[in-house]
């Protein structure tokens, strides 16, 4: 009897509180679901509308390329690279690497919304020391020619 008791109470709760996520006009259990579901509806469809908008502004998000260098002790960098998504710009970027004779330590790579990289990289036991802007200049060009390759691409 008294589990019996509960689930109406609890029932009885539940449906106290959709009708105050709805405001009905009417009293009756079905116009209330009825109502609820409605507005749930309208939510979803809402919610639908505004992703659509945020994919086609990401697709049409341009951020400007953004390279830096640091160095962390001696013989070690910690590089940031952010620009526009699309194309080998991590393939363009480990090439410039392996001609300044520099050994990727550690990497992290993301394609989500747009390339970013941050890697700390250290020189080659064979080579000399590099310099920041040597480092910095050689993937800045690397992404440079990556994005022009791409629109020559997109023109024919």
């Amino acid at each position: 009897m008294a589990t019996k008791l509960q689930r109406r109470t609890a029932s009885l709760r539940k449906l106290h509180l959709l009708q105050t996520l709805n405001k009905p006009k009417s009293v009756k259990r079905s116009c209330s679901i009825i109502n609820v579901l409605l507005h749930f509806y309208k939510l979803k469809v809402k919610l639908e509308e505004i992703q659509r908008e945020y994919q086609n502004l990401l697709k049409n998000m341009r951020i400007p390329q953004e390279v830096k260098v640091e160095k962390i002790n001696g013989e070690q960098f910690v590089l940031k690279v952010a620009c526009n998504k699309g194309g080998d710009k991590l393939v363009s970027i480990l090439e410039v690497f392996d001609e300044l004779g520099l050994n990727v330590v550690q990497a992290r790579v993301s394609c989500r919304h747009f390339f970013s990289m941050e890697a700390i990289i250290g020189v080659g036991q064979d080579q000399k020391t590099s310099d920041m802007k040597d480092i910095t200049d050689a993937v800045l060009k690397a992404i440079d020619e990556e994005q022009s390759g791409e629109q020559e691409m997109l023109v024919t």
